[in-house]
């Protein structure tokens, strides 16, 4: 079976909790079940200090700009990196800067890590095809089911949460920034009390949580 994660961390190689932890266990404890299980995440600055010659698989322009799509291994685990500087190349925390300020954009950064993993999920890699299940993780991957549902994409997708109190909340203006109709703003959908719940995108969307 092939599986794909789409995460914002990634022990040892990013990490600010225990979403982290869990990816860097799980894909590697699938592949050992035999699976193809492979993690898609940006390829921040330290990722990238660490992964320096990530190989070019696709690039594309999307709604948060030019971006391109490499591939490492790490560990035996195959690693899709979101690679767009103007988005991910930034020091300390991947969520906010040293003030503890939450990056302004980060409704663009996060939305592309979800629009990415859909893409991959139904194929913008060639060589690995289409994957049988999307594995979205945390508010920061919750748009990956709602990117499948608006494609009209039959593939199986999970949402887990590790940490409910963070649920992306953004407000509503944006929706058609991020590639997402305006239909999807409902109660059945990414609406949440007047604003874009990236969190309840991923609840709604996704076949299992």
């Amino acid at each position: 079976m092939k599986i794909l994660h789409a995460t914002s961390e990634l022990y040892p190689l990013i990490k600010t909790g225990g979403l982290a932890d869990v990816l860097g266990s799980l894909p590697f404890a699938q592949k050992a079940l035999g699976h193809d299980a492979r993690a898609v995440l940006p390829y921040y600055r330290h990722v990238r200090d660490l992964l320096p010659d990530a190989a070019l698989v696709a690039e594309r322009d999307t709604f948060g700009g030019h971006i391109s799509v490499r591939y490492a291994e790490y560990n035996g685990l195959g690693l899709y990196l979101i690679d767009a500087p103007h988005l991910y190349d930034r020091p300390g925390n991947p969520y906010h800067n040293e003030h503890y300020f939450d990056y302004a954009d980060n409704v663009i950064r996060f939305a592309v890590l979800g629009w990415a993993a859909a893409a991959l999920a139904t194929g913008l890699d060639e060589v690995w095809g289409k994957a049988d299940i999307l594995h979205a993780h945390d508010w920061q991957a919750g748009l990956a089911p709602a990117y499948l549902n608006a494609w009209n994409a039959y593939i199986k997708s999970v949402f887990t949460i590790h940490n409910i109190a963070y649920q992306g909340m953004f407000q509503s203006k944006h929706l058609g920034e991020v590639g997402l109709p305006w239909e999807m703003f409902h109660v059945d959908g990414v609406e949440f009390h007047g604003q874009i719940s990236f969190l309840k995108a991923g609840l709604f969307y996704a076949d299992h949580i």
